[in-house]
């Protein structure tokens, strides 16, 4: 069904947006995303290096070509995450400085629109897919014991979808708010 499978991606989009959130601890996901102009073209981190996280607080990017090492050490030093990268010739080290009460209270807000920005996109595959239902109904193409079965079940998976996102919506303010 076309219906689940946007619900799915709305879920899928939130999930890979919300790795990007930077918390108190380091994660690659935090800077797989961040393009590098490498070779003429823009290629995300994780394509042109290796990420790691050798402490709690600190991440190692190592290029797979050293040429472009100046070319990494800029598209983070021009990411909106504020980290100064601390570039050896051979990898770049990020250290992570512990957030201020404010700056997770800051992240918390936007955490919280991303969670709403995904159940709109819910209510809006719901609208779509009932608004087809009916269609169908209206043209005779199904009963409507059958339109009324659909509409319970297009109303069961947002259901589920919502309980996914409110879960992944407060693992990530936990995630925010302790260290």
């Amino acid at each position: 069904m076309e219906f689940e499978d946007k619900v799915e991606k709305a879920l899928h989009h939130l999930t890979e947006h919300l790795a990007g959130i930077r918390t108190g601890r380091a994660s690659p996901a935090l800077i797989d995303s961040i393009k590098v102009e490498a070779y003429g073209t823009m290629t995300p981190l994780n394509q042109v290096s290796h990420i790691s996280v050798p402490e709690a607080r600190q991440l190692l990017v190592k290029p797979f070509d050293l040429s472009i090492i100046k070319d990494i050490e800029r598209a983070l030093l021009t990411s909106d995450l504020g980290l100064t990268p601390a570039n050896d010739g051979k990898l770049i080290r990020l250290t992570l400085p512990p957030l201020s009460e404010e700056q997770r209270k800051k992240l918390v807000v936007k955490v919280k629109d991303m969670a709403e920005q995904a159940r709109i996109a819910l209510r809006n595959s719901r609208r779509d897919a009932n608004k087809h239902a009916d269609q169908a109904l209206k043209e005779h193409h199904m009963t409507e014991d059958a339109n009324h079965d659909l509409h319970d079940r297009i109303q069961e998976i947002i259901k589920t979808a919502e309980t996914k996102i409110e879960s992944i919506l407060g693992r990530k303010t936990e995630e925010i708010m302790t260290d």
